[in-house]
């Protein structure tokens, strides 16, 4: 097959072309490190290229052996590691001090048995507090739809990656959105699972108060949900786990749903400045294409969803989480850092953290609970099955619209992260699986997603109707245009 052949496949197809001996792993890899040095110079994603050790991993290879067996990949810059190998959190000083993994994570050596064949890793913001990728360590990470706007973030470089087919999957994981928004922004599928689904170990417990979840950037939703299988399971210490699936998730893809009620939210909350036109055209198209599966749409949603404490809470836990991950980089690094070290918004966070008390974190915390609830009760009470909104207000903006601008206050760069995120954070307090879906292209020509959230555990619900909704309107002939 040609090179342009193998990119447009997604993840399992590659796998079964290498299973069935029509094209080899070694001949996969090589593609795709050709691909990623035409294109990354332009796109920006990669980083920390590890070619010959993937080389060698293949001689290792059974083909077939595993779900993924063969199957170029990439990891994020953040959280997940592997043993002996570079990481910098997308900050200057860990990528000028060279530092390197102790451990390898749960979740990557999961990939690995999967067999997925880790060709380097994908750019994040400095410290993943930003939804554009564009650093001092690293530079901008651009979106394959438009070379001038952001991919998104902290999953950008994943974004970027799998959306230019420089690698079909890759490693992705999202605290506030940071799967679901750089899909969003590039086309993609992008699921958060619910709250426990992946470990974070053996490094973290949890990470900012159970926010965070693992996963990956995919174009395909069978894709998505084979990788939620090969990432989903308790790891000794973890702290929760989600309650295991009847069945695999790549099993939930093949099943149709039966006819679903769905709530709807097609405005943004009330302290919002709201949705773009764009977004709202997305949203009614969605509508009307749910109700030609026999789909029932109505305007309902959780009243805490215009709760404007989500923004105080959530910023009290994330600066406070930045402030103790300071002080951990100073350990690591030996010394003591100083504004000089970071961009302003991650030393805003940082100092603010540092001065949140102990009772205002616990509020915090509790709120968490409190919003947790509200928003599980809705399902259980209001007969439900789903809900959809947009997964963010408008599409992609350009790049530098999120950075702290000159004589700018960094909170006035703050209000903007949480306009953009306000239909992605609710969901990761909640800890309720969330999957955005590429079902709209703007007149521009950027892609727009449209999110549906699930009660908890029950990925496989959005999973069957993602499927579903693929079928009818698919999305896998769509190519950027760097991607010609």
């Amino acid at each position: 097959m040609r090179s342009e052949e193998l990119a447009n496949l997604d993840a399992t197809a590659q796998a079964a072309i290498v299973a069935s001996g029509e094209a080899t792993a070694a001949e996969l890899a090589e593609a795709a490190i050709a691909r990623i040095e035409r294109l990354n110079p332009a796109l920006n994603c990669v980083i920390f290229p590890r070619y010959e050790r993937a080389i060698a991993e293949i001689r290792a290879l059974r083909p077939g052996a595993a779900p993924f067996a063969g199957v170029p990949f990439l990891m994020k810059d953040l959280l997940q590691t592997i043993a002996g190998e570079p990481f910098s959190w997308g900050w200057k000083p860990f990528k000028d001090a060279a530092l390197t993994a102790r451990t390898t994570s749960h979740v990557a050596a999961k990939f690995r048995s999967a067999g997925l064949i880790a060709l380097g890793q994908t750019t994040v913001p400095e410290w993943g507090v930003s939804l554009s990728t564009e650093t001092a360590a690293w530079g901008a990470t651009r979106n394959p739809w438009n070379l001038a706007h952001a991919a998104g973030g902290s999953s950008g470089g994943a974004a970027s990656a799998v959306a230019a087919r420089l690698v079909p999957i890759a490693h992705a994981n999202d605290a506030g959105g940071s799967i679901r928004i750089p899909a969003a922004f590039c086309g993609l599928v992008g699921l958060k699972a619910s709250r426990g689904r992946a470990s974070l170990g053996p490094a973290y417990a949890e990470f900012w108060h159970g926010l965070c979840e693992e996963g990956v950037m995919a174009r395909s939703v069978r894709d998505a949900a084979t990788a939620l299988d090969v990432v989903a399971g308790y790891m000794p210490g973890d702290p929760w786990t989600a309650p295991p699936p009847a069945r695999p998730f790549a099993e939930s893809v093949v099943r149709p749903p039966e006819n679903l009620r769905i709530g709807m939210m097609e405005r943004a909350p009330k302290f919002h400045p709201g949705i773009d036109a764009e977004a709202a055209t997305a949203l009614r198209n969605a509508t009307r294409l749910l109700a030609t599966l026999g789909h029932r749409v109505e305007e309902n949603f959780p009243a805490a969803l215009d709760d404007q404490r989500v923004n105080q809470a959530f910023g009290r836990v994330v600066a406070a989480g930045e402030a103790r991950q300071a002080e951990t980089a100073a350990a690591m690094l030996g010394r003591p850092l100083t504004a000089e070290d970071f961009e302003p918004w991650t030393w805003f966070l940082i100092e603010r953290g540092r001065r949140v008390a102990a009772v205002d974190y616990l509020a915090a915390c509790e709120w968490f609970n409190e919003f947790s609830r509200a928003t599980a009760n809705w399902f259980a009470d209001s007969g439900y099955d789903l809900l959809m909104t947009p997964t963010t207000p408008s599409a992609a903006p350009p790049l530098g619209h999120f950075k702290v601008g000159p004589n700018e206050r960094p909170g006035a760069a703050g209000a903007r992260l949480n306009q953009m995120s306000a239909f992605t954070t609710p969901w990761n307090i909640a800890g309720l699986p969330a999957i955005s879906l590429p079902l709209h292209m703007t007149a521009a020509g950027l892609p727009i997603g449209v999110q549906f959230v699930a009660p908890y555990g029950r990925e496989d619900l959005l999973l069957r109707l993602a499927a579903q909704l693929e079928s009818a309107a698919p999305w896998s002939s769509r190519r950027p245009p760097t991607c010609a």
